[in-house]
């Protein structure tokens, strides 16, 4: 399992804006961040999926 920091998660969906982002996550259509100390992360299987449901 590999975990994406915000930048990562950035690149891969196309240079996305900070709160185009946070939006997608709020609406349902990203999926939401784990907190891991005092930062968060994206399972990184998890965006793949949402990707590939959006993109069908």
């Amino acid at each position: 399992m590999r975990y994406l920091t915000f930048r990562d998660l950035q690149k891969k969906l196309g240079g996305r804006g900070r709160t185009t982002i946070y939006r997608d996550v709020e609406l349902g259509r990203l999926p939401k961040p784990v907190k891991i100390g005092s930062r968060l992360y994206w399972n990184e299987a998890d965006i793949d999926a949402a990707i590939a449901a959006h993109a069908a």
